[in-house]
């Protein structure tokens, strides 16, 4: 349940702000708190996961907690420390392109309250991967601040030709390999004119090839993962598992947004007003767990699965434990539940791994295959 606090302030101010202008302004309230020294660790501590049974390897990565934060909150990783001290297990930066570009024009991002959803048409707006990257270093470079595994996404800037696909990836690559924790391929947004035709297998395998080898070349064994949409076939959901078997890749995302707008409260008049974009929130909730099962059931224990879409509580990242889920990652129910939530979720799933007869979060990962 939304804090009272909290839903007061979100229903008498931000919905009355357009919601691109209410995220710039609370994103920079974030990062001016976490500027103050001793801030982030403090928030960190206070708010991050305590229960050791939480803790989780993956990715060959120690993690606090398993909840993380999405890609397009953070596009160009300026408010790590901060969103750390929300208590996340992980952070995931982006998505950067090899290009600084603007995105879409505005308005670009709407909240379709009565679904407690968002649709979006940002079109990977950022400032670039070596921007980002610069970040990531100086950070990293930096002592006393709160350490926290930090991805990044990247994704095809928008005026590169299918041709040229490849390359801009492997431009971001360059970029960013030295300084991530993780990395994911982006062929997913709807956003970005054909970017998801880079689904497809034939398009995908020589793209995550080439990746792969630039991230190598940075001289260290960054892992590896590709985030799909929710609207791929259930064949096509399985052709790219097999692809990630076949080159030994460390993960899957799963899902983005959809472009669907079925199952909505919101009059479809409505929603057909704002216009083309992705649709996030509880609406996705049953297709991404779908997608998450298909996968975990073709690829067995191997890759790890991190799962998103229409995460709000604390049964929600449960669900997607038992379904096969090492990690698990949300967004837009920040929007709506507010910056405690991922302590909330973290105590919860501790709540209920302990009532489950689970000793560490990773003995209950894929248990709903064996459950009696």
């Amino acid at each position: 349940m939304t804090p009272r606090p909290y839903r007061l302030l979100l229903e008498r101010v931000l919905v009355r702000v357009d919601a691109e202008t209410a995220h710039r302004a609370s994103f920079a309230a974030l990062r001016a708190v976490a500027r103050v020294p001793g801030a982030a660790a403090a928030g960190v501590r206070l708010l991050g996961p305590r229960d050791a049974a939480l803790r989780v390897r993956a990715l060959g990565l120690d993690l606090p907690g398993p909840v993380g934060l999405a890609a397009g909150f953070d596009k160009d990783a300026r408010g790590v420390d901060g969103l750390a001290a929300l208590g996340f297990g992980f952070v995931e930066v982006g998505t950067v392109t090899a290009v600084a570009q603007p995105g879409n024009p505005r308005p670009r991002l709407f909240r379709l309250l009565a679904d407690r959803a968002v649709v979006n048409r940002m079109g990977f707006n950022n400032a670039g991967a070596a921007a980002a990257a610069a970040r990531l270093a100086r950070r990293g470079s930096r002592r006393g601040g709160p350490r926290v595994v930090v991805g990044v996404n990247i994704g095809r800037t928008k005026a590169v030709a299918d041709s040229g696909a490849v390359a801009d990836y492997v431009a971001s690559t360059r970029a960013v390999a030295g300084v991530a924790d993780y990395l994911v391929v982006n062929v997913s947004s709807p956003n970005t004119p054909g970017l998801r035709d880079l689904q497809s297998v034939e398009a995908l395998r020589p793209l995550l090839v080439a990746v792969r080898e630039a991230a190598a070349a940075a001289g260290r064994q960054v892992p590896l993962l590709v985030k799909i949409a929710p609207d791929l076939a259930d064949a096509d959901v399985l052709a790219v598992a097999d692809l990630a078997v076949e080159l030994g890749l460390d993960g899957v995302v799963a899902t983005n947004t959809t472009v669907s707008r079925e199952r909505l409260l919101t009059p479809a008049a409505d929603v057909a007003a704002l216009g083309a974009g992705g649709l996030s929130g509880p609406v996705l909730r049953e297709r991404s767990l779908e997608v998450l099962r298909m996968l975990r059931a073709r690829l067995g224990p191997g890759p790890v699965l991190v799962s998103v879409g229409g995460v709000a509580t604390a049964d929600d990242v449960w669900d997607r434990v038992r379904a096969g889920a090492t990690l698990v990652q949300l967004y837009t129910a920040l929007v709506y539940e507010g910056p405690l939530l991922p302590r909330r979720l973290h105590e919860g799933l501790a709540a209920r791994l302990h009532a489950a007869g689970f000793a560490r979060l990773q003995d209950a990962v894929g248990s709903e295959a064996v459950a009696p």
